[in-house]
C-alpha cells in the first residue's frame, strides 16, 4: 500500500490582518468524529469569535468537508481546504477563528487570510508519511537490557510494552525498511540466542 501524507501532531498559529485575528488550528485525525470533536471544542473555547471556520478530510471513505461559517461563500473553508489539498494532505481537521476587528478585507483578501491561515497551522503541525512498520516482541537477561535499546536506537523504533519478569520482555515497533537490519543486530548481540517474534504490521506517521 502507497503510503500518504497527514499533519504530524497538533500545530497552532496566527496573525492579524487590518485588525481581525486569524488562529488556525490543526489536528491529524482518524475519524470524521475526531473532526467533529475538535470542531465542538473550539466553538466552545473562542464562543465570542466573529466566525470558526473548518475544513476536514478523511482518505478512508474519500470524506471532505469544509463550511464559510457566516463569511461569503467561498471565501473562507474552501480557500483553506486548498491549501491541504496542493499539499497533498489527508487524514486532517482544520479551524481557523476569526476575531473580527471592524475593517472589511473584500473578497480577495478574505481568500488570502483564511488561506494563510491554513498554511501558518499546517507548517505549525508539521507534515508526516504514514508508512508501514512492523511490531516485534522479544525478550533479553537484564545485563542485555541496556545494551538492546542503545543498539535499537538509530533506527528510531517506538518502544510499545515492556515487562520485567524472569527476563525482560520487549514489544517494539520499527518501520519496515530497517528490520532486516535490526534482525540481524540482535542476533550477533546476543548470539542468536534471543528469539524475535514479528506481532503485526501497522501505518504511522514518519515525520518529513
Amino acid at each position: 500500500m502507497a503510503e500518504w501524507l497527514v499533519p504530524f501532531g497538533y500545530g497552532e498559529d496566527e496573525f492579524t490582518e487590518k485588525k481581525s485575528r486569524f488562529i488556525g488550528r490543526v489536528w491529524h485525525i482518524e475519524s470524521e468524529q475526531d473532526a467533529l470533536e475538535h470542531i465542538r471544542k473550539v466553538g466552545e473555547i473562542d464562543a465570542d469569535a466573529k466566525h470558526n471556520v473548518y475544513c476536514y478530510a478523511l482518505r478512508e471513505g474519500n470524506i471532505i468537508r469544509c463550511t464559510d461559517n457566516g463569511e461569503p461563500q467561498g471565501t473562507a473553508g474552501q480557500p483553506a481546504l486548498a491549501v491541504f489539498q496542493k499539499a497533498g494532505v489527508t487524514d486532517f481537521c482544520c479551524v481557523i477563528t476569526r476575531y473580527f476587528g471592524g475593517i472589511l478585507l473584500g473578497a480577495g483578501g478574505l481568500i488570502r487570510a483564511y488561506g494563510h491561515a491554513a498554511k501558518i497551522g499546517l507548517d505549525a503541525a508539521g507534515i508526516a508519511a504514514m508508512r508501514p512498520w512492523k511490531s516485534f516482541v522479544t525478550a533479553v537477561d537484564y545485563g542485555m537490557y541496556d545494551r538492546m535499546l542503545n543498539e535499537l536506537a538509530p533506527y528510531e523504533p517506538v518502544i510499545d510494552n515492556t515487562e520485567f519478569g524472569t527476563d525482560v520482555t520487549i514489544e517494539f515497533s520499527i518501520r519496515n525498511e530497517c528490520v532486516g537490519e535490526v534482525a540481524e543486530m540482535i542476533r550477533e548481540m546476543t548470539a542468536g540466542k534471543a528469539e524475535l517474534i514479528e506481532l503485526g504490521e501497522s501505518f504511522r506517521p514518519v515525520r518529513l
